[in-house]
């Protein structure tokens, strides 16, 4: 995570190129960790990476497929039920960053390969709707209530509305 956030902030006061940048991520979101990490940093950090993402970067992110999609869906699945939990606290500054990071993720899931992204989101609407499918434990798992899986189902809904 600490290397990432060194990359961005290169990349963001542009002391590496847009392709460099695709280079160093393309090498980490070979493997599952480098992935997470990446996006760890990258959709809830700073850096403006995901806001205006370099199409040598969404190259890079599109060539990694399955793995890179699932932790996308996952990450938007997750920030979206975030949006609701720290709304009902009153934590708007956090209910904000979750925002931020489920708008990150949705851009990101239109610029991934179509196919993937449609086969992945209907598991994740199968599990939300009729807790049915691979991502039932998941939901199941982190405690997701009636708005919450609403709100994903929202969420996902609105990955295909442009």
């Amino acid at each position: 995570m600490e290397i990432t956030a060194a990359w961005l902030q290169q990349w963001d006061n542009e002391e590496i190129s847009d392709e460099v940048l695709a280079d160093r991520v393309g090498e980490m979101v070979m493997s599952r960790d480098g992935a997470r990490g990446f996006f760890v940093v990258s959709l809830a950090g700073d850096s403006a990476l995901m806001d205006r993402l370099p199409d040598a970067v969404v190259g890079q992110l599109r060539q990694a497929g399955r793995g890179v999609v699932d932790l996308s869906v996952r990450n938007l699945a997750m920030s979206t039920a975030m949006v609701v939990a720290h709304r009902r606290s009153g934590d708007s500054s956090q209910q904000a960053g979750s925002e931020r990071v489920s708008a990150r993720c949705t851009e990101l899931l239109r610029l991934l390969e179509p196919s993937l992204v449609k086969e992945r989101l209907e598991q994740l609407l199968e599990a939300a709707l009729v807790n049915q499918g691979d991502d039932a434990a998941f939901l199941s798992r982190w405690g997701y209530d009636a708005e919450q899986r609403g709100a994903i189902c929202d969420s996902v809904y609105a990955v295909a509305d442009d």
